[in-house]
């Protein structure tokens, strides 16, 4: 069984030899192949390579194209800083004011150099791989690319005061997510994962009433084009659990601080959840047999719709071993 047949088959809740593993990587993979953040997050060749290489020694089933949150941001003309050894920021956000929302076009993902960049990574992944993993696109969902434009206090207390000023803005973020999925996906992309982190600091009827409509838009769309549809929502998300059962995903992505039998009760099959070990205490500093034993529980809380994953991203310090173990099929 390929990688790919073990993720399709476990998105149809079929038995598999163990669940497929879809970590997150970033930082670690580039610093596995002796790297650094900054040209993994800014020469696709790099970002391939590393993924490439952890999936080969680690056993990972999906190959990812995810390096920060600044792509679509960066297609709005806005200045990104790299870094060696973490994220890259927005030196400073473009939107100054939500008035302006109105003069802005939704940029072209082949003409702006960071969105093709991906787009280039999921072309060069097709190529290398021949069809032997899932390949993984991401966007940035409409609140946190409203984040990345504006800035997230300025977004915030808009969204409190003024909700229906945010309108145009999460529209506007919503057609550039939309556009930048469906480049990846006519790349080649399987599936495209929507991060919207930012959510999980929303209150339940303010998401449900302003975010939400456009969340269902574009995960609906992607849906359309034929590509699986995996929400990431870091933090606590169980507020946001009544809206978000209702949308077209394939996989739901668990923190660690979600309740995983409870997610279950939510999400009925055939949604796959996949986590939620803690990155931090579980996979960077916890012990092999114990990521293994939480592992295992993992799998019996969300039943045979489960894939293997922490609640975030991998810790670049994260021992070689843990994350061995993590990946490692044994008696689960």
């Amino acid at each position: 069984m390929t990688s790919k047949e073990r993720y399709l088959a476990g998105l149809k809740g079929e038995q598999v030899d163990f669940p497929a593993r879809i970590p997150i990587l970033m930082q670690f993979a580039a610093e596995w192949i002796g790297s650094d953040y900054g040209r993994f997050a800014s020469d696709h060749r790099k970002l391939v390579e590393a993924n490439f290489r952890c999936s080969e020694h680690f056993g990972i089933d999906q190959l990812s194209c995810i390096s920060d949150p600044y792509r679509e941001t960066s297609g709005f003309g806005a200045e990104i800083v790299y870094h060696k050894d973490r994220v890259p920021e927005c030196a400073t956000p473009p939107l100054r004011d939500l008035a302006e929302v109105a003069s802005w076009k939704v940029p072209d993902p082949i003409r702006c150099p960071r969105m093709k960049d991906r787009i280039d990574a999921v072309r060069l992944y097709r190529e290398q791989d021949r069809d032997q993993h899932s390949i993984l696109g991401w966007v940035e969902g409409p609140a946190a690319l409203a984040c990345d434009l504006y800035g997230m206090s300025e977004f915030f207390m808009d969204l409190m005061d003024e909700p229906e000023d945010c309108e145009a803005l999460l529209t506007l973020c919503t057609d550039t997510a939309l556009r930048f999925a469906l480049a990846q996906i006519k790349a080649g992309a399987d599936t495209i994962s929507v991060g919207d982190a930012v959510c999980s600091q929303i209150s339940g009827a303010v998401h449900g009433e302003v975010i939400f409509p456009h969340q269902r838009r574009l995960i609906e769309g992607i849906h359309a084009a034929g590509a699986h549809v995996r929400l990431h929502i870091c933090g606590q998300t169980a507020h946001l659990w009544p809206k978000l059962a209702t949308l077209p995903l394939s996989i739901f992505d668990c923190d660690h601080m979600v309740d995983l039998a409870a997610a279950r009760t939510a999400f009925p099959e055939p949604v796959v959840l996949a986590g939620n070990h803690d990155p931090v205490a579980d996979i960077c500093f916890g012990k092999p047999e114990r990521i293994r034993e939480k592992t295992r529980r993992c799998r019996e809380q969300a039943g045979r719709y489960f894939m293997i994953n922490a609640g975030c991203e991998i810790p670049s310090a994260t021992p070689e071993g843990n994350l061995l173990a993590l990946c490692n099929p044994e008696d689960i």
